[in-house]
């Protein structure tokens, strides 16, 4: 595998693309696992509803949003690897983090969801054939290939990560 070229996704997600320093899927979804891990032991218990400006998601509910998130991503790579031709539905983050009561869940659990997870995406993305990779379909009225999600749901958790370093801890 390799990285994407523009053309394989809407230019929305360049920005997490971009977040992805691997050019090999395989080895970028290893290489996160340290640094998410590590993050997540670095959040003491008082920052973990922590919300660093009103309105804004606390650490747990932007833990939750990227298990959302890539659990979705995931399942447009899956139908588009086996060649789903109706385009899949968009999803509203906020209205997903507004009733996925992050915040009331046991953090021991939240942490164990989110690695089953990245698990879960790793071996989904392992199984697909070179063919599967380079598959493209529509989701949200936009093209992208598998290959590209792939990088999409990398950069995303960088992004987020970024994210908790800067703002939240």
């Amino acid at each position: 595998m390799s990285k994407p070229a523009t053309d394989q996704y809407p230019e929305y997600f360049q920005t997490y693309v971009n977040k992805v320093a691997e050019d090999d899927l395989s080895i970028a979804f290893e290489n996160q696992k340290t640094r998410l891990n590590n993050l997540l032991d670095s959040i003491p218990e008082a920052k973990r509803n922590f919300r660093y400006a009103p309105g804004k998601w606390t650490v747990q509910e932007v833990i939750q949003h990227c298990m959302d998130t890539e659990r979705i991503f995931a399942y447009r790579a899956l139908c588009i690897a086996r060649n789903e031709t109706a385009s899949l539905p968009g999803f509203d983050e906020n209205k997903y983090a507004a009733a996925a009561n992050a915040d009331k869940r046991n953090w021991d659990d939240v942490v164990e969801e989110i690695n089953a997870v990245r698990q879960s995406t790793e071996l989904l993305f392992h199984s697909f054939t070179a063919e599967q990779l380079r598959a493209s379909g529509i989701a949200n009225n936009k093209s992208f290939s598998v290959e590209a999600i792939g990088f999409i749901i990398v950069g995303h958790l960088h992004h987020h990560l970024s994210i908790l370093q800067e703002r939240y801890l």
